[in-house]
């Protein structure tokens, strides 16, 4: 499914540099599938030949599942409405593939872009009816998607509320592969991506087409990658402990007149928080209301539920990093997401999910507020 620039994977990794060096003074990959070959002169007498391509990397994976859904939306309580997965090994190359139409069990949401009525899903499984063999099918890989963090997160509500839990250790998302690889790119977008490789779309925002698409083209990023020595983007991706399909208005936010998200629409926007910023949390000290607070990477609670109830407490939901930032929630507090590594360029408090829960039980209330 196509996502909003807002909506893609916050785990972005920083590795530009990194991808500079290692593909030489290009500083890109061209369409030829390979770094630009201008201004090498071929050898002379006596000059041995260029070595062959370089041995796989030994730390890449063995297998990898590339994903789409689609959904009736794109919030916490929407649901999915079809699945689509292509097996790889680990050289990229097509193992088998499987899809099925999901019945989300609500309106289908965006009809005018997956084609889905609810009349043609009225007969399809449940998610809890297929959930066993798209396990099945995730097991052992690494689920790779194109904003990969939204896929994850739909896969992650559906098998908590099917009571199972994703089989899945860790993500990678295309959109930061093809960045890291700093492709000349336009946009992101799936459409530019194939355009680059030549492949052709021939059912887009339909799950099985789209996951054929985005296997097609993964499986030359992933050979330019291993040849040019730069470790994948991997995120590790942590099941729901806790979640919930209502969406509850933030408490101040009735206050200062906002309303509760309703029907499907692209991004959630919260109120502005009322209280002035505190400053950054002291060690060992409390959360005090009006802390700018950012989240990185996956949560046991359900990120939004989580958000939500930072909001409830008075606090203020950052969307990134900033000298003015308070506090970094994030379980992988070693990863190189851009929150992350600003966080540590700005000296950011760092904390994981675990502690952030205990001091929002705590709360402080901002100066000259009572009760």
């Amino acid at each position: 499914m196509t996502m909003p620039d807002n909506l893609t994977e916050d785990a972005e990794a920083t590795g530009d540099t990194k991808a500079a060096e290692a593909l030489g003074d290009t500083g890109a990959i061209g369409d030829t599938g390979g770094p630009r070959a201008a201004g090498h002169p071929h050898p002379g007498p006596g000059v041995p030949p260029p070595a062959g391509p370089a041995p796989w990397p030994a730390g890449y994976p063995e297998g990898y599942a590339v994903v789409d859904v689609e959904t009736t939306g794109l919030g916490r309580d929407d649901r999915i409405v079809s699945a689509a997965v292509y097996r790889l090994d680990g050289r990229g190359e097509v193992q088998d593939h499987w899809y099925s139409p999901v019945n989300p069990q609500r309106d289908p949401g965006p009809v005018w872009i997956h084609g889905l009525t609810g009349a043609m899903l009225a007969d399809a499984p449940l998610f809890a009816d297929v959930a066993a063999d798209l396990a099945e099918r995730l097991a052992g890989r690494v689920l790779v998607a194109h904003n990969a963090v939204f896929d994850w997160s739909m896969l992650a509500r559906e098998f908590a509320r099917a009571g199972a839990a994703a089989p899945v250790e860790h993500r990678l998302c295309t959109i930061v592969l093809a960045k890291e690889l700093r492709l000349p790119l336009a946009n992101h977008k799936l459409e530019t991506l194939a355009a680059h490789y030549g492949v052709v779309q021939r059912r887009a925002h339909h799950a099985l087409d789209d996951a054929r698409v985005l296997a097609e083209t993964f499986r030359p990023s992933l050979h330019l990658a291993a040849a040019a020595g730069l470790p994948l983007p991997l995120h590790a991706c942590r099941p729901l402990t806790e979640w919930s399909d209502r969406v509850p208005e933030p408490r101040y936010g009735r206050v200062y007149g906002s309303v509760p998200r309703s029907g499907w629409r692209p991004a959630r926007r919260r109120p502005p928080c009322p209280y002035p910023n505190p400053g950054r949390l002291a060690p060992g000290g409390p959360l005090v209301q009006g802390m700018r607070v950012a989240f990185s990477g996956d949560t046991g609670v359900d990120r939004e539920l989580l958000e939500d109830r930072a909001t409830d407490a008075g606090l203020h939901v950052a969307s990134s990093i900033s000298r003015l930032t308070s506090l970094l929630v994030t379980n992988d507090p070693g990863s190189s997401t851009t929150k992350v590594v600003k966080a540590r360029q700005f000296g950011t408090p760092v904390i994981d999910e675990r502690r952030f829960t205990e001091l929002l039980e705590a709360v402080v209330p901002a100066p000259g507020v009572h009760g």
